[in-house]
């Protein structure tokens, strides 16, 4: 399900949309929706990570989540990279909609440093990493 067309929708104070895909934003939480068979690298990410700095700035605390609501690709090699650019970052989550995209957040679970990340509804990982974020769980992704 599309962000949008959730009952969090109206929450959702700023959304911008780039070439890899589009972004959402929230209080302490940024849902990003990859368009379809894209690759998503360290080296053609970096308008997603410049929104992510401008809106959250260096300080404030917050998750992602990466709503899987089409198939696109991770170089999961440039994990450590990723997570250097986005010092703030508390916790992270997944949402897949069918095995496939399940079996992808799997594998990506296994380069995080955090708990599981994957999710079968975007309420149930929203939910999840405000708390988390709210109740001071963050790690340090350093």
């Amino acid at each position: 399900m599309k962000i949008i067309d959730s009952d969090f929708s109206n929450h959702i104070m700023k959304s911008v949309q780039k070439d890899l895909g589009d972004i959402f934003f929230f209080d302490h939480i940024a849902v990003i929706e990859f368009n379809e068979g894209v690759h998503v690298d360290i080296n053609n990410s970096t308008e997603i990570f410049d929104e992510i700095n401008a809106y959250f700035g260096s300080e404030k605390p917050f998750g992602v989540i990466a709503n899987r609501i089409n198939s696109y690709s991770v170089k999961l090699l440039d994990a450590d990279l990723f997570r250097g650019k986005v010092k703030n970052l508390c916790t992270y989550a997944v949402v897949s909609y069918n095995l496939a995209g399940k079996m992808n957040a799997d594998i990506e679970n296994s380069f995080c440093l955090s708990d599981n990340i994957s999710y079968y509804s975007i309420k149930d990982a929203i939910y999840d990493v405000y708390n988390k974020i709210k109740n001071n769980m963050c790690f340090s992704l350093n």
